[in-house]
């Protein structure tokens, strides 16, 4: 790696193979049109790999590397960047590495399913974040002291957290706003045509009614308190009151709606967590059974065989199932 040039901020991309491409050009891309609106080298960036002299991204685009891992710590940012299933992986010489910056005082961020490796090596402590919302919920079941919150990105003192897609460009441009002022992040914005940035708060995903394809406010509101008691079921009298009617009533508006029952609509919701926790981590299959609100494993099995044709054990082993559809495919 070439010696620093002057008033260069240096960031590293610790690329993860199967990272998600258009995260990754979502980050670089705005210090790339920086350094071109600033008419200098604003931001020298360099790439290190864990496989070593290139990574792959997930549409099979390789990046080349041209920092070893774990040698080089003069950097003032490092971001990691994953995609696929960032739980499963298992590198001691790249935790090692990420810990070793942060004992150096280089500021540490995650992109997608980066944030996930940054909790792996133990660099989030006390410090609040986001993550892609496809793998918060096993990220929260690992590591339940974690401070994650459900936005586009979170900057918290030395640790910077987006949770990918097109989220990088509203994070990078809090970024410049940050060391350069508002105006010159508005010129980058603008460069690419980004007239409306999101605040870091902003929420990940569309909201109950696009996602599950009604307006219907009584289900709306019974959806939402559903999702907010996965390991707690409630029962069918307490999801009428909160959503404002009769149990039968609103029985009666999630199959006009959706196709099922309140409680078959629940019981789903609750399977298609499991399923994410079976992909995504490795907890046991009691773990899963009680974060996702079965009494027993024994339960757990019984209902996840029934609603995907497959036993848990085998779902994780890989093996296929009837794949039956989602809560919200059942409205279609």
């Amino acid at each position: 790696m070439n010696a620093r040039q002057p008033g260069t901020y240096r960031i590293c991309f610790l690329l993860i193979d199967g990272f998600a491409l258009m995260s990754y050009a979502a980050t670089e891309e705005p210090l790339r049109a920086a350094n071109i609106l600033a008419g200098r080298t604003v931001y020298e960036m360099h790439h290190a790999a864990v496989s070593g002299d290139h990574a792959t991204s997930s549409s099979g685009a390789r990046i080349e590397a041209d920092v070893k891992l774990g040698r080089d710590f003069d950097f003032d940012l490092v971001l990691v960047m994953a995609g696929g299933d960032p739980v499963s992986f298992h590198d001691e010489a790249t935790f090692s590495w990420l810990r070793a910056l942060a004992r150096h005082g280089v500021r540490l961020g995650g992109v997608s399913g980066g944030p996930v490796i940054l909790a792996a090596a133990g660099v989030m402590e006390g410090r609040r974040m986001t993550v892609h919302w496809e793998h918060a919920g096993a990220l929260a079941e690992i590591y339940p002291d974690l401070l994650i919150e459900r936005t586009l990105f979170v900057i918290d003192r030395d640790r910077i957290t987006s949770a990918g897609g097109t989220a990088p460009l509203d994070l990078i441009y809090a970024f410049l706003a940050e060391r350069h002022g508002p105006g010159f992040a508005r010129q980058v914005g603008d460069w690419f045509m980004q007239t409306e940035v999101r605040p870091s708060g902003g929420p990940q995903r569309a909201g109950l009614v696009e996602r599950h394809g009604t307006t219907e406010a009584a289900v709306i509101r019974a959806i939402e308190a559903m999702e907010n008691h996965i390991a707690d079921p409630l029962r069918l009298a307490q999801l009428a009151e909160l959503s404002g009617t009769g149990p039968r009533q609103l029985n009666r508006l999630f199959r006009e709606r959706l196709g099922r029952s309140t409680m078959e609509f629940y019981r789903r919701l609750r399977i298609d967590m499991a399923r994410s926790l079976l992909r995504q981590s490795t907890l046991s299959l009691t773990e899963i059974a009680l974060a996702t609100g079965f009494a027993t494993s024994a339960h757990f099995s019984s209902a996840f065989r029934e609603a995907l044709g497959v036993s848990p054990s085998a779902f994780r082993k890989g093996e296929s199932g009837t794949a039956a559809a989602s809560p919200r495919s059942t409205a279609q």
